[in-house]
Parts: C-alpha cells; sequence; structure tokens
C-alpha cells in the first residue's frame, strides 16, 4: 500500500510541479493558495461576523468553530507524523523560492479551504460550485508550488471537509453558545 501511495505521489507531483509548469500558471497558483492561508481565512471570518446578517454572522461563527478545529486536527498530525516536505526529498522540484519550517502532512491550506468551501456550500448552497472549484485550485496549487504531496492535499481534504460536517451537523449549537458566552454573537 505504502508503495502505491508513493507511486501515485510521484506520478502527480511530477505531472503537477513539473510537466504543468507556465509563467502564467506561476502566478495563479502563487496567488491562489494565499485564499487557504490564515490571513485570508481568518478575514473572511471577520467580515461575515461583524458585516453580516443575522444568518451571514452564524455561518462566520461555524465557520471560526470548523477553523479551530481543522488546524488543531492539522498541527497535532504534522506533529506526530513529522512528514518532510517534498521540496527536501524530490531534486529538481519547482519549490518558487518557498522554505517552510514545519511539516507537510496534512496540507494546512487545503484543510483550511475545504473546511471554507463545505461550511459556504451547506449554509448557502448555490455557492457550491464556485467554491469546491476555489478549494480544489488552492489544493493543486500546494502541489503545483512543490510544499505539499498529493496525499497531503488529499489529506487536507478530508479534514476539511469532514471537520465541517462534524460542526454543522453536531457541534453548531456548542459553537453558536460559545460566541454568545464571548459576547460575540
Amino acid at each position: 500500500m505504502k508503495d502505491k501511495l508513493k507511486k501515485f505521489d510521484d506520478f502527480l507531483i511530477n505531472l503537477i510541479n513539473i510537466k504543468m509548469s507556465h509563467k502564467y500558471l506561476d502566478t495563479i497558483m502563487s496567488r491562489a493558495t494565499n485564499l487557504g492561508g490564515v490571513i485570508f481565512s481568518s478575514l473572511l471570518v471577520v467580515v461575515l461576523i461583524l458585516i453580516g446578517s443575522s444568518h451571514i454572522k452564524l455561518m462566520g461563527f461555524e465557520l471560526l468553530g470548523v477553523l479551530a478545529i481543522s488546524q488543531i486536527i492539522v498541527h497535532t498530525l504534522k506533529m506526530l507524523l513529522s512528514r518532510e516536505r517534498p521540496y527536501n526529498i524530490i531534486e529538481h522540484l519547482n519549490t518558487f523560492g518557498i522554505d517552510l519550517k514545519d511539516y507537510s502532512f496534512p496540507s494546512g491550506h487545503t484543510t483550511a479551504s475545504f473546511s471554507m468551501a463545505v461550511t459556504i456550500a451547506l449554509n448557502i448552497p448555490r455557492l457550491s460550485i464556485l467554491v469546491f472549484i476555489i478549494a480544489m485550485v488552492v489544493g493543486v496549487s500546494r502541489i503545483y508550488l512543490g510544499v505539499h504531496y498529493p496525499t497531503d492535499v488529499a489529506a487536507g481534504m478530508f479534514v476539511g471537509c469532514f471537520t465541517s460536517i462534524l460542526v454543522h451537523f453536531y457541534l453548531l449549537e456548542f459553537v453558536y453558545n460559545i460566541a454568545e458566552a464571548l459576547g460575540l454573537k
């Protein structure tokens, strides 16, 4: 099984990072990846909570809970599994000068983008296709930029989706109660 996953990773990282390489994609992917970063995620939550209607504010609180839980899972797995980044292992990878100090598995940007996509899709279904396309682009950008293996991205997709579904269907009242207790609701 481990050999099959390695072959899968090697094939896709070679295809996405090396064979798809193009100057226009370099620009697009280096910008798209930020949509899964902490700055964009935090800004989105703050905007939804501060400026949104009551339904949108509640979605903002839900998103805050989802992102907090999913990122705790991500960072716990990174520390436990300590998987090196692909650019530290694979020669001739396009790295774009990125040098991250943490570990690779799972992808935090992909987790955040899928956490946001699922939460938005569950609350505003008409945006589903758009938010999932954006989340997929973020995931592919992580491979394109050489900072993650495809299995890191797949795990990030799973963690993001799982956490969003868990919060939406089982922990939503708890998240609202915390927001209210903190005087945020």
